[in-house]
């Protein structure tokens, strides 16, 4: 029992290394992102999405590289485009680049896997879009599509705020509402987050190499890396494990570290990266929006799309010899060390503190315009229940470590 409660606390050390290693990112990530959402005009763009063509797919890839990185915010402003006449192709396309191509996932994979695994993570992210919109095109069921629009438009939504961008970034109102929108996405994404690190930390620590060569059949591809039928079947497996972890675009990248780290081949790790669309919660918000069929057939052609870019990826990058082969361990990415990440944390904390000010300007403003804050309902759904208990297991794993470990 005593060996169990000492692999429990280096589980929770670990999950608190990789927040430890990410911090500074995650704050620089969702500063630039706040920045660019609150100057860049988008109402120009929403209109420009009504067609299926190549302009507006790369439209709708623009705006998500410039959006939130949210799974959540993702769904929702797809739904919000849809409601302005967006074309489905282009609501997908949206849904892929604010989830695949934004500055602060990049950042992540950058420090987590390396700088070869974010050059096919854009890459990819790319191809994945050419193939969902030539999926749906292809497959395009205009009844059930039509059936979903026409849900959307009758719950409505707000109309988007155009404005001059110049006269916004030199305005101290426009630095406070980065300031806003920076605690906005983070009371969007914390949770997930938490949740996904966690994980990640407890399955490199309880869960043996072992089990992920099986599932992936890491020997037999150590052997024959080129072998079609064993990256077929990492890429076709990859998602489901997604799946079953429930974690979203930010929070499965320590997760993929740990796949890497076990032996996983190129194909089944960047399958699970793109898989974070796909989680149950995700597919019950779509099915919400569109309903179930629409949403059922929106998360089949992510799916087909998902394992044929991680083929293309891996073939394209096999015969190039070009795999990218991360040397990064999971032992020395969760490491508590006065290296750089301690000083780049300082910096985040100090950043993260402006940002807060900024906040509380924000908000005084708005109470001075008459404008009242939501504060929500205060009901407590599954995900406040599951961020809890992993608040707990942490609290518990560290003080553990810390006298027996």
């Amino acid at each position: 029992m005593s060996d169990f409660w000492v692999t429990f606390g280096e589980a929770a050390k670990t999950a608190l290394g990789f927040f430890w290693k990410a911090g500074w990112a995650f704050v620089l990530g969702y500063a630039v992102s706040a920045m660019i959402q609150v100057f860049v005009p988008k109402k120009r763009l929403t209109r420009e999405m009504g067609e299926a063509n190549l302009r507006s797919v790369g439209l709708s890839t623009a705006f998500g590289c410039i959006s939130s990185s949210c799974s959540f915010a993702a769904l929702a402003t797809a739904r919000s485009l849809v409601l302005k006449g967006a074309h489905f192709i282009c609501a997908v396309a949206f849904m892929f680049a604010s989830t695949n191509l934004v500055i602060e996932l990049g950042i992540l994979i950058f420090i987590f896997l390396g700088w070869q695994f974010l050059a096919a993570e854009i890459v990819g992210g790319l191809i994945l879009i050419a193939i969902s919109s030539f999926l749906i095109r292809l497959t395009y069921p205009r009844k059930w599509l039509q059936a979903a629009r026409e849900k959307v438009e009758e719950e409505g939504g707000e109309e988007e705020e155009d404005f001059d961008w110049r006269d916004r970034i030199r305005s101290w109102k426009g630095w406070c509402m980065v300031g806003n929108k920076f605690v906005m996405e983070w009371q969007m994404v914390w949770q997930e987050i938490l949740i996904g690190f966690t994980i990640a930390g407890f399955v490199a620590v309880f869960v043996p190499d072992s089990f992920w060569k099986a599932i992936f059949l890491a020997e037999a591809a150590s052997q024959d890396p080129g072998n079609f039928l064993i990256a077929l079947e990492n890429a076709l497996v990859a998602p489901l494990v997604a799946a079953a972890t429930f974690i979203g675009s930010m929070g499965n990248i320590p997760l993929a570290t740990v796949l890497n780290a076990g032996g996983v081949m190129f194909a089944g790790i960047m399958s699970f990266i793109y898989s974070d669309l796909m989680v149950p919660p995700l597919v019950k918000v779509n099915a919400k929006y569109y309903g179930w069929r629409v949403a059922l057939y929106i998360a089949g052609v992510m799916y087909v799309s998902v394992v044929t870019t991680a083929l293309i990826l891996h073939y394209g990058f096999f015969f190039t010899g070009l795999t990218p082969e991360s040397e990064k361990r999971v032992e020395d990415i969760a490491q508590f060390a006065f290296d750089y990440s301690f000083y780049l944390n300082l910096a985040a904390v100090a950043g993260a503190a402006v940002m807060l000010y900024l906040r509380r300007q924000h908000q005084k403003q708005q109470d001075q315009g008459g404008h009242h804050h939501d504060h929500g309902s205060g009901s407590i759904g599954f995900q406040d229940l599951v961020t809890w208990f992993c608040i707990a297991v942490l609290a518990v794993g560290a003080v553990l470590y810390m006298v027996i470990g």
